[in-house]
């Protein structure tokens, strides 16, 4: 029977590959020949959703990638008349497809709902239904309602020991748990602290109600010292002084500390007096005081990081503390506390580099060119800027791929839902192709998923290749990781703004890695992940047609408004792409402070003291990833120094180019340290 099916299996996909013309992948994924059944296809599935005979619009769809949605939006449709033997009938006819998995959540969550448990638990699944903390409570539930025993270890331990909050399904659970005594005090403080560390007030207050009622002030208390903990501290030495005060009270400080270190400083005395903290407690607060000043650049941050007991150092406290000494331009200070830090750190590439550099302003030259030496063979951030150093090539050793036309049509016959996922991407469907791209290649081996991955680069899908190739050798995969895609536009537009291309392709690539639709949570938009309101001024200044939000999702209107807006950041700081580059991620306000307090700094140590670690490595990234598209378009390359003029220093007007080479040496060091090229 298995075999049958399979064979069944086999010949569908075959019928589907030879209906998409898959000669080459134009005829997947672009499919100029599609464009009839695609017309029938969104009038059936309107027909579908509307509870409208479909099939009548589908005439010409018997072999069309998308058929099986057609079907399920119909069976959505009346999922409260469906029973197990339609859901499981559409699962056989549609094997290991995204739409069968939709419609079998779709159904278990209906099953609960009309409380047949024995037939959800005739179809649940754990190790495919489980990852839905849902699902997996509902089938908890299901297991009391047939009178199947429940364990706390096996059962209910992985859904409650979490600091978030669990679905509506699992109160029923929890309730039962409650009432056999299972969720005793001690089980709901140990999740209580979770959500403490974590900073969920939210269920620090749930958990709280749940308590005995001599435990809630201290529950109350916690919660409150998370909110706001500057006003809770203040009442603090009216708290009783017992371990579970003393927690809520250090949960505030270490709160605040992160906020305003300087309040937190004051506030310290004050509880110390009343509370009877333990000495590691006392030993938690110095290290963040002392951190939390330090990501501030108070004048005896180092000091204090320095005089911290080994036990309570950690990566936090080590790195600041050079960070802090970097700043001062104390480089004895700035070696001993680049010498305190741990193994690992020191084996990375940020670190090597400063210390090189510091060596050189110490004086010890040999020592610096050594470390120097040991980076420049790698294609990064850290690696160019120790080329430029030594005066060397910069070293990109590239991988390239070759073309399998074979095992392209194998990977699509036994993985029909990647032939969906590029047809809904055709479609211009964006988050149902991802879905269906992520569905399909969950489970494929590295070789087909970097086979996935150069088909879609080369039908012009660029950020799943971008997205798929992340480890190892697959990082120098440059051609499909770093596209040079709208090449004509970006050059054209970029000379309107007066920018480096290479400038705009970097801010694509760390913006939006070519997600054409992102959105992000801040409510920029797009591949160069713009504001409306940004985007409408620059519309009106620069003459650029421009109506909507949704205007940003199309390339051509994102990259014309991009390009000019990178263009006035580069003139806000005198031609300093570096600087503009900060601004983009982090605003000009913070910019302007940090150049106010340390803008005398040479330009790679003032990356290295940008407070923000997203902006300093979105920096970096966005330097490195420009040197590489500089290199794809020219082969010669604006030397990364030579992009990093200090702050207030114009921009040469000409700069030389800097040649590129892949020497044996390289070509090792590529494979070994390939995990630190940029992403």
């Amino acid at each position: 029977m298995a075999r049958m099916s399979n064979c069944l299996r086999y010949l569908r996909a075959r019928r589907l590959l030879l209906a998409l013309g898959l000669a080459g992948l134009a005829g997947l994924a672009q499919g100029a020949d599609r464009s009839h059944q695609r017309e029938q296809f969104r009038q059936a599935m309107d027909a579908a959703r509307q509870g409208r005979a479909w099939k009548a619009y589908a005439a010409d769809l018997g072999d069309y990638p998308l058929l099986p949605w057609l079907e399920q939006a119909a069976l959505q449709r009346r999922l409260d008349q469906l029973d197990t033997a339609a859901v499981q009938a559409f699962g056989e006819r549609w094997p290991d497809s995204l739409a069968a998995s939709d419609l079998r959540g779709a159904f278990l969550r209906e099953l609960a709902r009309r409380q047949q448990w024995r037939d959800f638990l005739a179809l649940y699944r754990a190790e495919r239904d489980g990852s839905s903390r849902e699902l997996a409570c509902h089938a908890l539930r299901a297991r009391l309602a047939v009178a199947q025993p429940l364990t706390w270890d096996a059962d209910l331990a992985p859904l409650w020991h979490s600091a978030s909050a669990l679905p509506e399904a699992c109160d029923p659970v929890l309730t039962w748990a409650r009432q056999q005594g299972l969720l005793d005090p001690a089980r709901l403080w140990a999740r209580l602290d979770l959500a403490r560390d974590a900073g969920n007030a939210a269920l620090v207050e749930q958990l709280g109600a749940a308590l005995p009622a001599a435990d809630r002030p201290a529950a109350q208390r916690t919660a409150a010292a998370l909110r706001d903990p500057t006003a809770a501290l203040k009442t603090a030495t009216d708290w009783p002084d017992d371990a579970r005060h003393r927690d809520a009270a250090l949960g505030g400080l270490l709160r605040l500390a992160r906020r305003r270190a300087a309040e937190a400083e004051a506030l310290w005395p004050v509880l110390r007096g009343h509370f009877h903290f333990a000495e590691t407690d006392r030993a938690r607060v110095a290290a963040a005081l002392a951190l939390y000043h330090a990501t501030d650049f108070d004048a005896d941050a180092v000091a204090r990081l320095a005089a911290l007991p080994a036990e309570v150092q950690d990566d936090a406290t080590r790195e600041w503390r050079v960070r802090a000494a970097l700043a001062t331009g104390d480089w004895a200070a700035t070696l001993a506390a680049l010498d305190a830090l741990s193994d690992t750190q020191k084996a990375d590439n940020e670190w090597r580099y400063l210390r090189a550099r510091v060596l050189g302003k110490l004086g010890r030259g040999a020592e610096a060119q050594a470390q120097f030496a040991a980076l420049a063979g790698e294609a990064t951030y850290f690696g160019f800027l120790a080329a430029d150093w030594l005066d060397r090539p910069y070293e990109i050793c590239p991988l390239r791929l070759a073309r399998d036309a074979a095992a392209e049509q194998a990977l699509l016959v036994a993985t029909p839902e990647l032939a969906r996922a590029f047809e809904w991407e055709a479609l211009a469907r964006l988050p149902e192709a991802r879905r269906a791209w992520d569905f399909a290649v969950a489970g494929l081996a590295p070789e087909r998923r970097r086979l996935a991955a150069d088909l879609a680069y080369r039908s012009g899908w660029y950020d799943r290749a971008v997205f798929a190739l992340n480890k190892g050798e697959e990082l120098r995969l440059y051609e499909q990781r770093f596209p040079l895609a709208r090449e004509k536009q970006i050059r054209r537009d970029s000379a309107a703004a007066g920018i480096d291309p290479a400038w705009a392709y970097a801010i694509i690539r760390a913006e939006s890695a070519w997600v054409a639709d992102a959105r992000s949570g801040a409510n920029a938009y797009g591949l160069m992940q713009l504001l409306p309101g940004t985007a409408a001024q620059l519309a009106k200044a620069e003459k650029i047609p421009y109506r909507r939000a949704e205007d940003l999702f199309h390339p051509d209107t994102n990259i014309a408004l991009g390009t000019r807006y990178l263009g006035r950041m580069a003139q806000r700081y005198a031609g300093a792409t570096w600087l503009a580059s900060a601004a983009y991620n982090a605003g000009a306000a913070p910019v302007e402070r940090w150049l106010a307090a340390r803008g005398a700094l040479e330009p790679d140590f003032f990356v290295a003291t940008i407070p923000y670690r997203e902006t300093r490595e979105y920096v970096a990234r966005v330097l490195a990833v420009s040197v590489i598209y500089d290199w794809r378009m020219n082969r010669e390359v604006l030397a990364l120094g030579a992009r990093m003029p200090r702050a207030g220093q114009a921009a040469a007007e000409a700069l030389p180019r800097k040649a590129v080479a892949c020497s044996a040496d390289a070509g090792a060091a590529a494979a070994a340290t390939a995990a630190a090229a940029p992403r």
